[in-house]
C-alpha cells in the first residue's frame, strides 16, 4: 500500500546484468507514458534494491488463466464475456504496436499475463 492509501502490485524484475540496467531504465520510461484503459499502468520502480522492483496499479479480479483453467463455478466466464476480453486484449495489443512511440511489442502474451 502506498502512503496515499492506494493498493499496488509490486513485481520483482528478473535479475539483470549490470549492462542491461540502462535498457531496463529506458523501458520503464516508455512504460510510464502508457495511459490506456485496458493496460495495467506502471506507477514506478525502485532500483535501490538488490533486484529492481516494478510498481503497478492493483487489479483485484485475478488473471484470465484462473478463469480458463479453474473448473470452480466462481471462475466461470460466459462466452460473451470471453469474446469481450479477447477483443479488448486485441485492441490493447494494437495500441501498443501502433499508437506508442517507439512501438511496444509485449512478446509474452498469455492468459497468466491478462488481468480480468
Amino acid at each position: 500500500m502506498l502512503v496515499d492509501g492506494r493498493i499496488v502490485t509490486v513485481k520483482e524484475f528478473k535479475v539483470l546484468d549490470k549492462e542491461k540496467v540502462k535498457d531496463f531504465i529506458n523501458e520503464v520510461i516508455i512504460l510510464l507514458h502508457i495511459c490506456y484503459k485496458n493496460i495495467v499502468k506502471l506507477l514506478g520502480c525502485c532500483l535501490e534494491t538488490e533486484v529492481p522492483l516494478l510498481v503497478y496499479e492493483f487489479i483485484p479480479n485475478g488473471v484470465l488463466f484462473q478463469y480458463i483453467h479453474d473448473k470452480n463455478e466462481e471462475f466461470q466466464l460466459s462466452w460473451e464475456r470471453q469474446l469481450t476480453i479477447a477483443s479488448k486484449v486485441g485492441v490493447a495489443i494494437s495500441y501498443m504496436h501502433s499508437a506508442t512511440s517507439p512501438p511496444i511489442y509485449h512478446q509474452d502474451v498469455k492468459s497468466s499475463n491478462i488481468l480480468r
